[in-house]
């Protein structure tokens, strides 16, 4: 694959060894680390950051300033709004590597997640799930469900 199969703005840092999609589209200011799996038809808006050994499915859509940290999985056609976060220690330090302790979180596909949002590691969101802006997912979201709030809570099932 070259790098005419996709679009990459020149500010953008790509490192050896990621991988990305043909038609995949990424934007101002973002860093793909090494070992990183980005599907097809991807778009990666402002200032995102893909860390190393994440997997994206084909047709993802991240939107500006949001990093997806090592242990992060979504699947096909996953919504991820402005401003989204990650998390991939529960206990974080910055006195403490953690590293061993990274969890998975995983997103199914076509699964929305709303602005400013911030998933706690080691759940799964759904498939077809939405969760509403500003929200903090700190349990599995079941699949076709709306979650929101803080700590988000089930609204009703879609």
């Amino acid at each position: 694959m070259t790098m005419s199969d996709y679009y990459v703005h020149q500010s953008s840092v790509i490192d050896d060894g990621a991988v990305i999609g043909v038609g995949t589209k990424i934007w101002h200011f973002c860093h793909i680390s090494s070992s990183a799996i980005i599907g097809a038809n991807c778009i990666l808006g402002q200032n995102v950051y893909i860390g190393p050994n994440v997997r994206i499915g084909d047709g993802v859509k991240v939107q500006n300033n949001v990093s997806v940290y090592e242990g992060v999985i979504l699947e096909d056609e996953v919504f991820i709004g402005p401003s989204v976060v990650f998390t991939n220690v529960l206990e974080p330090r910055a006195y403490l590597e953690r590293k061993d302790q990274f969890l998975k979180t995983l997103v199914k596909s076509r699964a929305s997640i709303g602005a400013n949002s911030t998933i706690i590691c080691g759940n799964t969101i759904g498939s077809n799930a939405l969760i509403g802006a500003g929200s903090v997912v700190t349990q599995d979201i079941p699949d076709k469900e709306l979650w929101f709030g803080n700590p988000a809570k089930l609204y009703k099932s879609i």
